[in-house]
């Protein structure tokens, strides 16, 4: 559209700086058709003087000033000038044919554009003078004629006046509009290299939270696998071979091999980024009943599930939240609690959900966590990857525990309808895994 818009400009620039040329030659056109060729004589030639000189005078004081472009004449001092000279060319024409008539509207369209306010009505009113005084001459004294003679030029004055003036304006919004059409394109050559700095600080926060989600995720499934798997063969290397019956050595090199497997598949699935393979099968609370009977299974403690209001399926990646709190929390009181017993609640409410595990263990003291919270040597890292999931999702986790009574993890995150942003919702029924106590 710019390239467009220069092109117009081009066109009008050319039209523009020819016009007094073209005016010029059509009115030697009608001086000639009007004249009587076989009477050639000395008026003829002084008349074609006065024609040159007005070529000559254009050419000197408005073409090559201006170089084909008019718009470098406005306020240039050879303007005021040219206007002069150009006034009295058209009146020593006119006074030899009227047909020049034709050339001084020049004065009047050049005017226009090319002088500011001021000059234009003074310029215009010496105009008129000349257009309505040269060709006639004076007016009689009389009222009659004295009034048409001044209303004439002052008609001719004002409204030419107030159309330079409405030009002025509109020419003074383009300059405007020019000049805010530089702004925003100088604002969006930067903004540009803004967009690409941010996109490169994007990059590189998403290359730290996705670290920080592959920390998480490793944590919460391989490691935690594989710190099963250890258990397992260490008891398998505490007890004495001659006592230890076949059934019991082979029920736990089965259950190491299907923690290997399940740990592996479940490494897999986190660089993928994929949601736990339980919850692809299955209904939140099925899934945490699920891992709650098999963790009473697996340890001493057993560990009770219940479900609390309407179960409803919701985005998958705060089922995906919540369910590895669970394995966390369950984890944390395998490792540490000492418990003889963990309740999990999972409660759903009209815009919260919350998650609740509640162990009888040892407890330890909060304001001590995050001393160590964060270090990857095993100690602390539970309740950091717990935190930073809960985050991700708009979620809170809250811990209550004094050492001697146990320990209380609460989480918290909003209700979003599985059909938000993962499709059409799954329907979610009430199952017997709803309410169900695992017992090892």
């Amino acid at each position: 559209m710019a390239d467009e818009y220069r092109r117009w400009e081009r066109h009008s620039d050319l039209v523009f700086g020819a016009l007094p040329y073209l005016l010029l030659g059509l009115s030697v056109v009608v001086s000639l058709a009007d004249s009587d060729l076989d009477a050639w004589g000395e008026e003829h030639l002084s008349t074609g003087f006065w024609v040159l000189t007005a070529v000559v005078w254009i050419g000197l004081t408005f073409t090559l000033p201006t170089r084909g472009h008019y718009r470098r004449a406005r306020g240039h001092p050879l303007t005021v000038l040219y206007f002069i000279g150009l006034l009295a060319i058209a009146a020593v024409l006119l006074s030899r044919d009227e047909a020049f008539l034709l050339f001084a509207a020049t004065i009047f369209l050049q005017a226009l554009v090319l002088l500011s306010t001021g000059w234009a009505f003074v310029c215009v009113a010496c105009a008129s003078f000349v257009v309505n005084t040269v060709p006639g001459g004076l007016p009689e004294a009389e009222p009659v004629a004295l009034s048409w003679y001044l209303g004439t030029i002052t008609v001719q004055t004002l409204v030419v006046g107030w159309i330079n003036l409405l030009f002025s304006k509109l020419d003074e919004l383009h300059e405007q509009r020019r000049k805010t059409v530089s702004e925003l394109q100088t604002a969006l050559a930067e903004n540009e290299g803004l967009h690409v700095q941010l996109i490169a600080q994007a990059r590189e926060a998403g290359v730290h939270d996705e670290r920080q989600r592959m920390a998480a995720e490793i944590h919460d499934t391989l490691a935690q696998g594989l710190a099963g798997i250890i258990r397992q063969l260490e008891a398998i290397g505490a007890e004495d071979a001659q006592v230890l019956p076949d059934e019991t050595w082979r029920r736990r090199v089965v259950a190491a091999r299907n923690l290997a497997s399940e740990s592996l598949a479940e490494a897999r699935r986190s660089v993928q980024a994929l949601r736990p393979e339980q919850l692809e099968t299955s209904t939140l609370p099925d899934a945490i009943a699920a891992l709650a009977v098999q963790w009473s299974d697996e340890q001493s403690p057993c560990a009770e599930f219940t479900t609390t209001g309407t179960a409803r399926a919701m985005h998958g990646d705060l089922e995906a939240t919540l369910y590895r709190v669970v394995q966390e929390a369950l984890a944390n009181v395998a490792k540490h609690a000492r418990a003889t017993k963990a309740r999990i609640t999972l409660s759903y409410m009209e815009e919260l959900v919350m998650l609740d595990v509640v162990d009888d263990g040892v407890g330890f003291d909060p304001s001590s966590a995050p001393d160590s919270a964060g270090r990857y040597d095993g100690s602390g890292l539970g309740l950091v990857a717990m935190r930073t999931r809960l985050r991700r999702v708009a979620g809170t986790l809250e811990v209550e525990s004094a050492p001697g009574e146990g320990t209380a993890v609460s989480a918290c995150v909003p209700f979003i309808p599985a059909h938000i942003a993962d499709g059409p919702a799954r329907t979610v029924r009430e199952s017997p895994a709803a309410q169900v106590t695992g017992s090892r």
